[in-house]
């Protein structure tokens, strides 16, 4: 019985048309279904991964959590049963309306509606994005990551660990306390922030090149307000990102180049380096807070702190002969 990716997300907003126009024209999500309350977006082969409803207000709606199949669907059932989690079975057609073969449906004590799922739905169709970006880093890792608050993280940590089995990767308490899950080689696919609210504080989606990212910078920056968080890469997880305030008020980071760690060996431990290994203004934060994280940074440029890039398979090339002395590290770095 394990979870295996973050597989879609929904949304409630009183602002369906804005919703619209940045998922698909800022994010690059491929619009495919819209009617008079709903849109829905693809980011891959999944036939929907976001779902967003008109409503009164701007609230989470759910997070479709995958399992391999039928009977992995049937232990979380069952595991829930034992842990006298109150749960529902999902409808025909609520399954049909996500997509997906099977669902059950359950609060985590935030009040988020979780729905563990299995048998998405596919198509053959291309995935056609909604501005000239390269695609998302999906499959196997998930459509990416959701960070939530929470009142007290003592509150959330036994509910995600010993009943939904997420594993933890690492966490920070500076210049904010955060605790970061895995469920696959991603770094996390969901992350809380004790922040005294519930709601989410950021989605993030990573795509397969740098430049996807820095052309929705310089995007966003015609509009300089839309920028919650400015770039920068962060220390954990590895990924170079920025973050943009959405129609509903939360934040999106748009990524590259996350780390892939080893889930069978990985040791959690707290990083003391910060959240971010540089940049990542955080015009969210108080001043103090942002004060202790520009502390952190420096901290980490004076020390010298260096971390390999993640690359996938084709979005890379080897410079050669650029550095006599890098060049003849070369043999230490491959066995160091």
């Amino acid at each position: 019985m394990s979870l295996q990716t973050l597989g879609y997300i929904g949304l409630r907003t009183k602002n369906l048309e804005d919703w619209t126009a940045y998922a698909e024209r800022f994010l690059g999500m491929q619009l495919v279904d819209k009617s008079r309350g709903t849109a829905s977006f693809r980011m891959d082969d999944k036939k929907q991964r976001l779902v967003v409803h008109e409503d009164a207000g701007d609230a989470p709606g759910f997070f479709g959590w995958e399992v391999a199949d039928a009977t992995a669907l049937d232990s979380y059932a069952a595991n829930l049963e034992r842990h006298k989690v109150p749960f529902a079975r999902g409808s025909r057609a609520l399954a049909e309306e996500r997509k997906v073969r099977d669902l059950i449906v359950l609060n985590d004590p935030a009040g988020n509606r979780l729905e563990i799922f299995h048998g998405a739905e596919t198509t053959g169709d291309p995935f056609k994005p909604g501005r000239a970006i390269s695609g998302f880093r999906t499959g196997p890792l998930g459509m990416g990551h959701a960070v939530l608050h929470c009142e007290k993280i003592a509150d959330i940590l036994p509910f995600y660990q010993d009943i939904l089995g997420f594993h933890l990767s690492d966490y920070f308490t500076k210049p904010f306390s955060a605790y970061f899950f895995h469920v696959n080689p991603r770094h996390h696919s969901v992350a809380f922030i004790e922040s005294g609210n519930t709601g989410i504080h950021h989605l993030m989606v990573e795509t397969c090149y740098l430049d996807d990212v820095g052309q929705g910078y310089d995007l966003a920056q015609k509009n300089p307000e839309m920028i919650a968080t400015t770039f920068g890469r962060h220390y954990n997880d590895q990924v170079h990102s920025f973050y943009s305030w959405s129609p509903s008020k939360f934040m999106f980071e748009y990524g590259w180049g996350g780390r892939s760690i080893d889930t069978e060996n990985w040791t959690p431990e707290i990083i003391t380096q910060g959240p971010s290994l540089w940049g990542h203004e955080r015009y969210w934060l108080n001043e103090q807070q942002r004060n202790e994280a520009r502390e952190l940074r420096i901290s980490n440029a004076e020390k010298g702190y260096r971390l390999p890039l993640n690359v996938m398979e084709g979005n890379h090339q080897l410079a050669r002969d650029v550095c006599p002395w890098w060049d003849a590290t070369a043999p230490a770095r491959k066995t160091g």
